[in-house]
């Protein structure tokens, strides 16, 4: 099963937070991992705000970066495409969302996903009301 995670969700691989368990356990069931490319930097930034507030060490932060590498090295990652970028426009027409949630939805329609995992509300609406079965965590 190819499974997309916007970068809420997949953030709580590395990140022990509410959903956490649950995204470890759709990462064990997928066949392959979907991302947008722009959830690197997004979760980078979200590591980099731990170290900042002393929350994770330099050691630490610098075990999730090569955690992340890894994970995305093996991931399907979809680009900036015309074709995202066409699905992510109509996703703003047609719903609440800020764009990088509609760019990651974009990613999810362009990479075929089975299953769309979000921890955002409207996100998660968005996809829905784009015929993708959707989890939130």
């Amino acid at each position: 099963m190819r499974i997309f995670f916007d970068s809420s969700a997949f953030v709580k691989r590395y990140v022990r937070e509410n959903g956490t368990d649950e995204v470890l356990a759709l990462c064990d069931k997928a066949t392959e991992l979907c991302l947008s490319g722009i959830a690197l930097p997004e979760i980078i930034s979200a590591f980099c705000r731990l170290q900042r507030e002393r929350l994770v060490s330099p050691l630490q932060y610098r075990q999730l970066k090569a955690m992340l590498m890894a994970d995305i090295a093996d991931a399907a990652v979809s680009e900036l495409t015309p074709e995202v970028l066409r699905h992510a426009i109509i996703s703003l027409e047609n719903n609440v969302l800020r764009g990088m949630d509609a760019i990651h939805l974009g990613s999810a329609m362009e990479l075929r996903a089975d299953l769309f995992v979000s921890a955002d509300e409207r996100q998660c609406a968005a996809a829905a009301a784009s015929s993708l079965k959707v989890v939130k965590v």
